[in-house]
């Protein structure tokens, strides 16, 4: 299988695909970020924003529908689970090396 031209994904876009997994508005997104990396990875509005902006592009989330009209709620798609599973799966192979390596 070759490997997603998207191939490596950044930590925060993991994230926010791995936080989406249950629908969410963006303040929640930045939430779970930040809960899912221990505090390491903090996002601002104004990147969450663009960074949605880019996913909905890329079809990885998506708008779904909401009974909070003042906000925006966004969950994965089966293109961005995919990607999602992509990236795991790499990952996993990387710490498989690092373990063999005694590292």
């Amino acid at each position: 299988m070759n490997r997603s031209k998207y191939l490596p994904l950044t930590e925060t876009t993991y994230l926010i695909l791995v936080a989406l997994i249950e629908p969410g508005h963006g303040y929640l997104i930045m939430q779970k970020v930040e809960e899912l990396s221990e505090g390491n990875v903090r996002i601002a509005a104004g990147t969450m924003y663009g960074a949605i902006e880019n996913l909905i592009k890329l079809k990885w989330i998506k708008a779904v529908p909401s009974e909070d009209k003042r906000r925006k709620v966004y969950q994965i798609t089966d293109a961005g689970i995919d990607i999602l599973k992509e990236e795991t799966n790499r990952l996993r192979t990387m710490v498989a090396i690092a373990d063999a390596n005694k590292l």
